[in-house]
């Protein structure tokens, strides 16, 4: 990283991969060594993965102290422009995000609809036990550190060092495609555009916390949807219909919206 660099969006570019990888390990350790202090790191998910991108931030607020900029990009992501697009990018991804378990559930239906005999894996929903520990430490892993450490890490670095060295298509594919195989398999193709998303909003805006409002809000929404179940509610009749036709749109207007900014990106940056 160039310290020199007073602008806090340019010295975030400045950050090499090897530099990253570097602060990935130490982070690596720091945690190991906590599990060993305190078991709870270790036997708890989300108290580890909170621990270790504390130990990821750590690495980044080191990179990035002295820098000045980050409140004009706070008051940048408030222009009535950029906030339409912040919700409008929020929207076709998480609406995207239900074609594949939409579809799936459509299919299992219509299959108990003509063979009687075929057991569905939809009918019935479970009521999820949730614990006020539970619901906070969900909240902090996933709403505040993962959309925090993974745009500072895949967008602020993977991407910006990637475009440097194999141009701007090849480093978002890339770097999605890491995005996307850190997720689970049903959700690795809505993470994969996603990223995809959260690049082409990084590079129109130059502003970290443009894609950061993005995931922070898709994250708020995915919670509460995982801890309220309306994502398995919809996948029943008679809400599958509808709900599958607004997937279909939504899939059309993301597909629209990443081919027409890339366009427009590759004659901004040759």
């Amino acid at each position: 990283m160039d310290k020199s660099v007073k602008d806090f969006n340019i010295r975030l570019r400045t950050i090499k991969l090897r530099e990253l990888l570097v602060g990935i390990i130490l982070a690596v350790i720091i945690t190991a060594v906590l599990m060993g202090i305190f078991p709870i790191v270790y036997e708890d998910d989300n108290i580890f993965f909170i621990v270790l991108l504390s130990a990821v931030l750590l690495f980044f607020i080191w990179c990035l102290r002295g820098s000045t900029g980050l409140s004009k990009n706070f008051r940048n992501i408030t222009e009535a422009k950029i906030r339409n697009e912040i919700l409008y990018v929020f929207l076709i991804n998480i609406i995207f995000a239900f074609l594949f378990p939409c579809l799936i559930s459509g299919l299992d239906l219509i299959m108990g609809f003509y063979d009687p005999s075929w057991v569905t894996g939809f009918t019935d929903i479970d009521s999820v036990d949730i614990t006020a520990g539970m619901l906070i430490l969900e909240i902090v892993s996933s709403v505040i550190f993962a959309p925090l450490m993974e745009e500072l890490v895949f967008r602020g670095v993977i991407f910006n060092r990637l475009k440097i060295r194999a141009g701007i298509i090849p480093a978002m594919l890339i770097s999605s495609f890491l995005f996307g195989i850190g997720h689970s398999f049903g959700g690795m193709t809505s993470a994969f555009l996603f990223g995809i998303c959260m690049c082409i909003l990084y590079l129109k805006t130059d502003n970290i916390l443009v894609p950061m409002s993005v995931h922070f809000i898709n994250n708020v929404t995915a919670t509460a949807l995982e801890f309220t179940q309306i994502d398995l509610i919809i996948s029943q009749m008679p809400w599958i219909i509808p709900a599958t036709i607004i997937t279909l749109i939504a899939t059309v207007l993301l597909v629209k919206y990443i081919v027409q900014e890339t366009s427009a990106l590759k004659s901004r940056f040759p």
